[in-house]
């Protein structure tokens, strides 16, 4: 890499660090980490909510699989574009009913009480972290294969550095930084994406190099596999903390649209990670490994002066993600784990303001240990999404619409979802590749119902 990329690069690093750590001189309270005080506009929701999703295993997972297997998944990824659509319909004009959530965990305590708030924080933990382990990950390939540097090396810079702004600027140093990131990677991929194409010789040219079968949505896997696929990224990030926090940041209407933007936006932007990885396959069909496909186009086709921009641009989709799981598994500890636990003898402000730093600093080295076990990026999120859908999903949509019970109904239906996962998964070993986590969210989903039943006969028989 050239002196001047590496310059842009370090600017890049120098003005992310400054924008994080200036938001956090705000931060004065839980309210503020959290939700930045809850008065953002819609084009902010907007901008923050693409960036947070927009992570290493939906842009370099993404392209890799499509390496891999065709373009089968850019049509699976747009079932979480689907969701995101649903979402800005029905499920943000919900949270004007919760106008001091804070968390996930708030809304499903005032559903099921104590003990199911402090569930729902102990998920939301697991969840946040594996899902930052995938974009550790991420950042190491890019620093390995575009700056010459060791995975783990690549791993310490970048995890090092969205740390130290997340720990001290929490949601507000997220936003701030979102914002500038969610530019580059809107820039910066579709131009990758365009240059990747003139150097194979055209469209024409770069379709002529790829086996027909990638072409073919049910090449590589039969029609039931290829549902399961989509339903399972439609339902395994669904309301998963952080995207929940951005529905708080700002008035539910300015909310709703800005989700509803994201949303439609992000199908054009699946199909462009996704078309990258089609060029590398079209340029070299021995990569190293898949997940280096966006990382290997950049250093084929990007001039220099440009690639420190785009360079950026890639770390900026892990760290924009990264940033924002680390913030809300600080927050659902400190605020839906520990404060709880201590009943009658809560932390004061100041305390569950400093356990939420420290929970972002411990919670990053954490990830850097999921993303040294688990190679593929789409890997650990589908192995992260086992923390929530078939735990808290159905629950805290529940919840949502104004369901009540007490603490083990939801317990219950908890129990019911990871029972029927794992026993699906790796007794019955996923029989006609149906995900065990969509068995999981039925048998979640049935258990509750059951509970409801119970609740309104119990009511009948009181009256």
């Amino acid at each position: 890499m050239h002196i001047i990329d590496f310059l842009i690069l370090a600017g890049y690093f120098v003005l992310i660090l400054t924008l994080g750590l200036t938001a956090g001189k705000q931060v004065r309270d839980m309210k503020q980490f959290a939700t930045g005080g809850g008065r953002f506009g819609a084009f902010v929701v907007f901008a923050t909510l693409s960036a947070s999703y927009i992570g290493g295993g939906f842009t370099m997972g993404n392209a890799g699989n499509v390496y891999t297997i065709g373009i089968v998944n850019i049509i699976a990824i747009w079932g979480f574009s689907l969701k995101e659509i649903l979402v800005a319909l029905y499920i943000a004009p919900k949270l004007r009913n919760f106008p001091n959530a804070l968390s996930a965990g708030d809304i499903t305590g005032a559903a099921y009480g104590k003990p199911g708030k402090v569930l729902t924080g102990i998920f939301s933990v697991l969840l946040c972290i594996a899902i930052v382990g995938a974009q550790v990950g991420a950042m190491g390939a890019v620093f390995h294969v575009l700056l010459g540097m060791s995975p783990l090396i690549g791993i310490a810079l970048g995890c090092g550095l969205l740390i130290l702004y997340s720990t001290f600027g929490g949601i507000r140093a997220v936003i701030m930084t979102d914002i500038l990131q969610f530019a580059l990677l809107f820039i910066g991929l579709p131009l990758v994406l365009v240059l990747g194409v003139m150097a194979v010789g055209g469209v024409g040219e770069t379709i002529e190099r790829i086996p027909a079968s990638y072409f073919d949505p049910f090449s590589s896997m039969g029609l039931a596999a290829f549902i399961s696929l989509f339903l399972v990224l439609m339902f395994g990030e669904a309301l998963v903390p952080p995207y929940l926090q951005r529905l708080m940041i700002g008035e539910p209407r300015k909310v709703a649209r800005g989700t509803l933007w994201s949303g439609i936006m992000s199908f054009p932007f699946f199909f462009i990670t996704g078309a990258i990885g089609l060029v590398a396959l079209a340029m070299a069909a021995d990569l190293e490994s898949a997940n280096n496909a966006i990382p290997f186009v950049v250093n084929e086709v990007v001039p220099i002066g440009l690639r420190g921009m785009i360079v950026a641009g890639i770390l900026s989709v892990s760290m924009s993600s990264a940033d924002s799981f680390l913030n809300s598994a600080a927050v659902a500890f400190s605020h839906d784990v520990v404060n709880p636990l201590r009943g009658r003898n809560p932390l004061s402000p100041k305390a569950e303001l400093l356990l939420a730093r420290c929970t972002t600093a411990i919670g990053g080295l954490g990830a850097v240990v999921v993303a040294l076990s688990i190679e593929g990026l789409l890997d650990i999120l589908f192995y992260a999404y086992n923390f929530w859908a078939p735990v808290i999903l159905v629950p805290l949509i529940a919840a949502l619409f104004g369901f009540r019970a007490p603490w083990p109904h939801l317990f219950a239906a908890a129990a019911s979802g990871i029972a029927a996962n794992l026993i699906w998964a790796w007794v019955l070993n996923s029989p006609a590749g149906i995900d065990g986590l969509l068995v999981g969210i039925l048998a979640n989903a049935v258990a509750l119902a059951i509970s409801a039943k119970m609740l309104r006969q119990r009511e009948s028989t009181n009256k």
